[in-house]
């Protein structure tokens, strides 16, 4: 019978350890520790996102389970206090790098359209208990905030900021790296003229709302496409200024698509391409669902809505690790050329994970039993 390894250890591959080595060393993470290495804390960590562990207590009882299979990935069992050390000890910014270098690799090897780049972006609230003194929000609310540069054509994350939830999505956006002739799509929560001046300099397209108070100076009139849900099309400028004291940097014309959706709710999209299709515009804006749906996948999926530790450091190591398992994810089920979806090739691999069968052999059904053998176990059974 041909030998198989774990499916943990046929999913890890997807890592690149040789740069996870230099990180570490980068980071002099693994001074003066003696019995949990900074590999066996990722491994943990990676295990319990993967497994559906999601507490100390659980991660260590699989860890000690399967102690024989983690000694062939190079990793060790660790005590609840070691990892709940090491979480909150080692620096996060080595585990948000190793998902930079993930995004890196994973771009290309999942993006199915090489032209016409489209980005959306977004931030989603991550709840915290009243004990994370670093993310209070208010009196009574606290919680993180998972900023995202989101490419729905390769269904993966390009650039990601976790940050307290006060943090305004806007200041964000303004560090985030842009890519010239690129499409950005994006919602209310990044209103500034500034940044929109600067995507324009760059050669950008930009999609996003008006506020219902933001008039425009009409300069032409646009013809309408029939049989659409098209109310208008119009091309102007914004306000002058932004304030009574403060110019609006942002003196292109911009165009106005009037849009009524399938509930009966009306838009006012705006985009500063003043020759596409309204159409196109339109739908454009339609896909910034996708990141909504990412984010909801994240959640359910992964381990980021209940978290290990409650210090900054240790919230962002954990979402950076939930991060990397769904890029490993889905590389690895690309290497294996799997057709199923992201969600039922992730349960397939929570279920099996210790097991030791191919990932390609995840989809087919268990060989059946021999006669002699189903015959045996039938007078076990009854014995």
């Amino acid at each position: 019978m041909r030998h198989h390894n774990t499916v943990f250890h046929a999913v890890l591959k997807q890592l690149p350890w040789g740069e996870f080595e230099a990180l570490v060393e980068k980071h002099d993470a693994d001074r003066r520790v003696r019995t949990l290495p900074t590999k066996s804390q990722l491994i943990a960590l990676l295990c319990a996102q993967l497994g559906g562990a999601s507490s100390l207590r659980e991660i260590v009882m699989m860890l000690e389970s399967h102690a024989a299979k983690l000694y062939h990935l190079g990793a060790f069992p660790a005590k609840r206090s070691t990892l709940a050390d090491a979480n909150n000890a080692r620096p996060a910014e080595l585990f948000a790098e190793l998902l930079a270098i993930m995004i890196a690799r994973a771009h290309p090897a999942l993006r199915r359209k090489l032209e016409d780049t489209v980005y959306l972006i977004d931030a989603t609230p991550l709840p915290l208990t009243s004990l994370s003194g670093w993310a209070r929000f208010s009196a009574d609310v606290h919680g993180a905030k998972l900023h995202m540069i989101y490419d729905p054509d390769a269904d993966h994350p390009i650039y990601t900021q976790v940050t307290p939830a006060n943090v305004n999505d806007i200041t964000v956006a303004k560090q985030m790296p842009i890519e010239p002739g690129a499409t950005y799509v994006y919602d209310l929560g990044f209103y500034d003229y500034g940044w929109w001046a600067e995507l324009a300099d760059a050669g950008c397209r930009i999609v996003t709302r008006f506020k219902k108070n933001t008039p425009l100076s009409l300069i032409e009139e646009l013809a309408l496409p029939e049989g659409s849900p098209i109310l208008s099309d119009r091309i102007g400028r914004l306000p002058a200024r932004q304030t009574k004291n403060r110019k609006n940097p942002f003196q292109d014309p911009v165009r106005e698509v009037r849009v009524k959706t399938d509930t009966g709710k009306i838009l006012r999209l705006l985009t500063n391409d003043l020759d596409a299709p309204a159409g196109e515009i339109a739908d454009l804006y339609k896909r910034r669902w996708a990141i909504e749906l990412f984010f909801r996948w994240v959640k359910q999926t992964l381990k980021i809505k209940q978290f290990l530790g409650r210090s900054e450091n240790a919230v962002k190591i954990q979402i950076a690790v939930a991060l990397i398992a769904y890029l490993i994810l889905r590389l690895a089920g690309a290497a294996a050329k799997l057709t199923t979806s992201a969600l039922t090739f992730a349960r397939l691999v929570r279920a099996n994970l210790m097991h030791r069968r191919s990932l390609d052999a995840l989809l087919r059904p268990p060989d059946p039993i021999a006669p002699n053998t189903q015959q045996l176990l039938l007078e076990l059974a009854h014995a």
